[in-house]
């Protein structure tokens, strides 16, 4: 049986590339990147194939509509027909609303700017989590993926292992405690980890061919 240290490498080398990266997205601490997550978070915390979301995500980009300034000024229509593009269909009314609510609330609360939101957390990871399931149509499940995902630039949000990721642990062998996981890697990897880990969880084969690998 492989080791702790074998499994990780094959998963990381199969599917360690994080949800904000195949949107598109090159995550800095700035604040376009960071609204571009938070529509990430929001797309994938409906009931969707991630693949949707993540293709959402980029449609709505690539349409001019990666700012909350041009998320809220987008007419409904654009947002709608952006999600329709990306096959993003069976919530896109609902979605194409609640882009334009979460862009203004970021606006009007925020500046603007999730860095903001951070520094009223002031270091707090569950704070910060607190405060995103302001926006709407993002819940705690919600909240956590934009988590996972920042964490790569927010280091107190670091280890954000939970949901599928934990699922995906157990079912490479790993320990599933969110501290022992995160021991497993460098920290500047954890949001990668973390993505793999949360693709295994959605995906057996993708977990049986890691672990063959291994």
């Amino acid at each position: 049986m492989a080791d702790h240290d074998t499994t990780v490498a094959a998963l990381l080398d199969r599917a360690g590339t994080t949800y904000a990266a195949e949107a598109g997205i090159t995550l800095k601490d700035t604040p376009a990147p960071l609204y571009r997550v938070l529509v990430l978070g929001t797309l994938l915390s409906t009931r969707v194939q991630a693949s949707l979301a993540v293709a959402a995500t980029r449609e709505l980009v690539d349409g001019g509509m990666g700012t909350p300034e041009r998320m809220r000024d987008a007419s409904w229509q654009d947002r709608v027909d952006a999600l329709n593009r990306a096959h993003y269909r069976r919530v896109d009314e609902q979605m194409a609303t609640a882009l334009g609510e979460g862009a203004h609330q970021l606006l009007e609360d925020w500046s603007g700017d999730l860095r903001t939101l951070r520094k009223a957390a002031d270091g707090d990871p569950d704070r910060i989590r607190s405060l995103l399931t302001g926006f709407a149509r993002l819940g705690p499940t919600g909240a956590s993926i934009v988590a996972r995902e920042l964490q790569a630039v927010w280091p107190e949000l670091r280890p954000s292992l939970d949901g599928k990721a934990l699922d995906g642990a157990q079912r490479l062998g790993l320990p599933t405690e969110p501290d022992r996981l995160a021991r497993l890697v460098d920290g500047e990897r954890l949001a990668e980890f973390a993505a793999a880990l949360t693709r295994v969880g959605l995906d057996k084969k993708l977990a049986d061919d890691a672990l063959a690998a291994a």
